[in-house]
C-alpha cells in the first residue's frame, strides 16, 4: 500500500449528522473536533507526514449568529486544550493555521498563534489548519504579495514562475490526496492551486462517522490509482 505523505480532507457533513438525529446543528461542530484527534492518531500510525483540514471557510462566517458563535467558542476550547496535551509535543506533532486568521477576535488570533509557536519544531506529523479559509482568496492574497515584491524592486516581473507563486500562498505544500466526507461532491474552494494534480475521494458518510477503516480504504484506493500529470 502507497501512503500519501500529504492528505487533505474537507471535513463536511457535521451540521446534516446532528439534524438528521433532530439535534442542534452545533452539536455535530462537537463530534466532528473529538473525530480530528482521533484522525490525527491514525496519520501517525500508518506514516502520513502532513494533514491539512479544511475546518472554517470564508463563506462559514455567513452562518446564522448563534451558531457562529458557537464554532468560535469551540475552537478557543479545543485549541486551548491541546495546547496543554503533552502527547502532541511527545509525538512530534507541528501544528499550522493557514488563512485569513486575522479576521478572528484577538482572543483567538493569540491562541492560534501561541499554539502554532509552541509546536513550530516538532516535524513527524504537520497539521495545516485551514480556518477563515478559500482558495481564491488565498490566491489574491498572494498575487499581492509578489505584486509588492515588484514594486519595491525585489522580484523582476520576468522572474515570476510557478515555484514563486507557490512559495508566496498561505502554504505551498500539495496533497496526494484529498477526502471530502459528507456527501457532496464538489472542492468547495479547497487549495486551488497546490489541488491542482491532488487524487479526489468522495464520501457519502459525514466527518464525525469517518473511522479508520475508511481512511484505510481511501489510502488503498489511492494507492491502486495510476498517478499521473496532465489528462
Amino acid at each position: 500500500m502507497k501512503v500519501p505523505k500529504h492528505i487533505g480532507i474537507i471535513l463536511d457533513g457535521n451540521r446534516r449528522l446532528a439534524k438528521k438525529l433532530m439535534m442542534k446543528p452545533w452539536k455535530g461542530h462537537e463530534w466532528g473536533a473529538k473525530k480530528v484527534e482521533k484522525l490525527l492518531e491514525w496519520a501517525i500510525s500508518m506514516g502520513v507526514e502532513e494533514l491539512t483540514l479544511y475546518s472554517l471557510s470564508i463563506e462559514n462566517f455567513n452562518r446564522p449568529k448563534l451558531e457562529f458563535e458557537y464554532l468560535i467558542n469551540l475552537f478557543k476550547k479545543e485549541f486551548k486544550r491541546i495546547s496543554t496535551d503533552s502527547r502532541i509535543n511527545e509525538q512530534g506533532i507541528k501544528i499550522n493555521f493557514i488563512g485569513r486568521t486575522w479576521m478572528f477576535d484577538d482572543e483567538l488570533q493569540e491562541i492560534l498563534s501561541k499554539l502554532s509557536d509552541k509546536t513550530k519544531n516538532n516535524s513527524k506529523l504537520i497539521v495545516n489548519f485551514a480556518m477563515a479559509y478559500g482558495g481564491r482568496q488565498e490566491v489574491i492574497d498572494a498575487t499581492k504579495k509578489i505584486a509588492e515584491q515588484v514594486k519595491s524592486g525585489k522580484l523582476k516581473i520576468k522572474n515570476i514562475n510557478e515555484a514563486v507563486f507557490s512559495e508566496n500562498l498561505d502554504q505551498s505544500s500539495e496533497p496526494e490526496l484529498i477526502i471530502r466526507t459528507g456527501g457532496e461532491k464538489r472542492t468547495s474552494n479547497f487549495l486551488n492551486f497546490q489541488s491542482a494534480y491532488s487524487e479526489w475521494i468522495f464520501l457519502d458518510k459525514p466527518w464525525p462517522e469517518f473511522e479508520k477503516k475508511d481512511l484505510v480504504s481511501a489510502i488503498n484506493e489511492f494507492s491502486d490509482r495510476k498517478i499521473r500529470r496532465g489528462h
